[in-house]
Protein backbone atom coordinates (compact mmCIF):
# COMPACT_ATOMS: atom_id res chain seq x y z
CA UNK A 1 0.00 0.00 0.00
CA UNK A 2 1.65 3.48 -0.87
CA UNK A 3 1.22 5.81 1.96
CA UNK A 4 2.22 8.97 0.61
CA UNK A 5 3.97 11.66 3.14
CA UNK A 6 2.35 15.13 3.73
CA UNK A 7 5.38 16.75 0.99
CA UNK A 8 4.38 14.03 -1.40
CA UNK A 9 0.69 15.07 -1.61
CA UNK A 10 1.63 18.70 -1.79
CA UNK A 11 4.22 17.91 -4.83
CA UNK A 12 1.21 16.04 -6.83
CA UNK A 13 -1.08 18.62 -6.98
CA UNK A 14 1.00 21.44 -7.27
CA UNK A 15 2.85 19.28 -10.28
CA UNK A 16 -0.43 18.54 -11.50
CA UNK A 17 -2.04 22.06 -11.47
CA UNK A 18 1.68 23.42 -12.89
CA UNK A 19 1.35 20.67 -15.74
CA UNK A 20 -2.48 21.61 -16.61
CA UNK A 21 -2.36 25.08 -16.53
CA UNK A 22 0.56 24.83 -19.21
CA UNK A 23 -1.60 22.56 -21.28
CA UNK A 24 0.84 19.67 -20.84
CA UNK A 25 0.12 15.68 -20.92
CA UNK A 26 -0.97 14.82 -17.56
CA UNK A 27 -0.94 10.93 -16.25
CA UNK A 28 -4.57 10.01 -15.65
CA UNK A 29 -5.15 10.95 -12.05
CA UNK A 30 -2.89 14.36 -12.34
CA UNK A 31 -5.99 14.78 -15.37
CA UNK A 32 -8.50 14.26 -12.29
CA UNK A 33 -6.57 15.76 -9.92
CA UNK A 34 -6.59 18.97 -12.30
CA UNK A 35 -10.18 19.09 -12.99
CA UNK A 36 -10.68 19.57 -9.27
CA UNK A 37 -8.27 22.05 -9.02
CA UNK A 38 -9.80 23.85 -11.72
CA UNK A 39 -13.21 24.17 -9.97
CA UNK A 40 -11.20 25.54 -6.68
CA UNK A 41 -9.40 29.12 -8.44
CA UNK A 42 -9.13 29.85 -4.49
CA UNK A 43 -6.40 27.13 -4.63
CA UNK A 44 -4.66 28.16 -7.73
CA UNK A 45 -2.37 30.68 -5.83
CA UNK A 46 -0.98 28.27 -3.36
CA UNK A 47 -0.75 25.50 -6.02
CA UNK A 48 1.44 27.70 -8.16
CA UNK A 49 4.10 27.69 -5.22
CA UNK A 50 5.56 24.49 -4.46
CA UNK A 51 8.16 25.90 -2.34
CA UNK A 52 5.56 28.05 -0.12
CA UNK A 53 3.68 25.39 0.09
CA UNK A 54 6.21 23.05 1.25
CA UNK A 55 7.50 25.74 3.55
CA UNK A 56 3.89 25.75 5.52
CA UNK A 57 3.19 22.53 6.03
CA UNK A 58 3.61 22.30 9.54
CA UNK A 59 1.16 26.10 10.04
CA UNK A 60 -2.26 24.57 10.08
CA UNK A 61 -4.99 27.26 10.36
CA UNK A 62 -8.29 26.39 11.51
CA UNK A 63 -9.40 29.35 10.48
CA UNK A 64 -8.90 28.15 6.45
CA UNK A 65 -9.41 25.06 4.48
CA UNK A 66 -6.40 22.96 3.80
CA UNK A 67 -6.35 23.11 0.09
CA UNK A 68 -4.53 19.89 0.13
CA UNK A 69 -6.87 18.07 2.44
CA UNK A 70 -9.72 19.20 0.06
CA UNK A 71 -8.45 18.23 -2.83
CA UNK A 72 -7.54 14.80 -1.78
CA UNK A 73 -11.14 14.56 -0.71
CA UNK A 74 -12.01 14.90 -3.88
CA UNK A 75 -10.08 12.51 -5.64
CA UNK A 76 -10.68 9.99 -2.67
CA UNK A 77 -14.43 10.13 -3.19
CA UNK A 78 -14.15 10.09 -7.38
CA UNK A 79 -11.75 6.64 -6.55
CA UNK A 80 -14.92 5.03 -4.54
CA UNK A 81 -17.56 6.01 -6.73
CA UNK A 82 -14.99 4.69 -9.96
CA UNK A 83 -14.91 0.89 -7.94
CA UNK A 84 -18.08 1.62 -5.82
CA UNK A 85 -16.04 0.95 -2.45
CA UNK A 86 -17.71 0.94 -0.23
CA UNK A 87 -20.78 -0.83 -1.83
CA UNK A 88 -23.84 1.51 -3.08
CA UNK A 89 -21.00 4.42 -2.52
CA UNK A 90 -21.12 5.57 -6.06
CA UNK A 91 -25.19 5.40 -6.36
CA UNK A 92 -25.69 7.19 -3.25
CA UNK A 93 -23.09 10.22 -4.91
CA UNK A 94 -24.86 10.07 -8.28
CA UNK A 95 -28.27 10.56 -6.27
CA UNK A 96 -27.00 13.30 -4.61
CA UNK A 97 -25.32 15.02 -7.17
CA UNK A 98 -28.72 15.18 -9.29
CA UNK A 99 -30.54 16.52 -5.89
CA UNK A 100 -27.81 19.17 -5.46
CA UNK A 101 -27.68 19.55 -9.09
CA UNK A 102 -23.74 19.48 -9.43
CA UNK A 103 -21.48 16.66 -8.25
CA UNK A 104 -19.24 19.36 -7.20
CA UNK A 105 -22.02 20.59 -4.53
CA UNK A 106 -22.48 16.75 -3.42
CA UNK A 107 -18.61 15.80 -3.51
CA UNK A 108 -18.65 18.95 -0.55
CA UNK A 109 -21.63 16.90 1.36
CA UNK A 110 -19.59 13.63 0.89
CA UNK A 111 -16.55 15.20 2.44
CA UNK A 112 -18.67 15.94 5.37
CA UNK A 113 -20.04 12.51 5.89
CA UNK A 114 -16.25 11.26 5.02
CA UNK A 115 -15.06 13.35 7.20
CA UNK A 116 -17.12 12.25 10.45
CA UNK A 117 -16.50 8.81 9.31
CA UNK A 118 -12.58 8.80 9.78
CA UNK A 119 -12.97 10.59 12.92
CA UNK A 120 -15.16 8.29 14.74
CA UNK A 121 -12.96 5.26 13.33
CA UNK A 122 -9.89 7.04 15.13
CA UNK A 123 -11.68 7.88 18.11
CA UNK A 124 -13.27 4.53 18.80
CA UNK A 125 -10.24 2.45 17.27
CA UNK A 126 -12.14 0.71 15.08
CA UNK A 127 -11.91 -0.06 11.47
CA UNK A 128 -13.70 2.88 9.37
CA UNK A 129 -17.94 1.58 9.17
CA UNK A 130 -18.21 2.48 5.49
CA UNK A 131 -22.09 0.98 5.73
CA UNK A 132 -22.85 3.89 7.96
CA UNK A 133 -20.92 6.10 5.97
CA UNK A 134 -22.74 5.48 2.63
CA UNK A 135 -25.93 5.62 4.45
CA UNK A 136 -25.22 9.11 5.83
CA UNK A 137 -24.78 10.05 2.23
CA UNK A 138 -27.86 8.08 0.97
CA UNK A 139 -30.22 9.56 3.85
CA UNK A 140 -28.71 13.41 2.33
CA UNK A 141 -29.13 12.16 -1.37
CA UNK A 142 -33.07 10.92 -0.33
CA UNK A 143 -33.93 13.86 2.74
CA UNK A 144 -37.45 15.69 1.81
Amino acid sequence: MFTPSQADVRRFFCGAYDLGRRGLPLEPLQALAYEWIRQHPEYHAELADLEGALRTMANIDPARDNPFLHLSMHLSISEQCSIDQPSGIRQAVELLAARRGSLHAAHHEVMECLGRMLWESQRSGRPPDGLAYVAEVQRRATAG
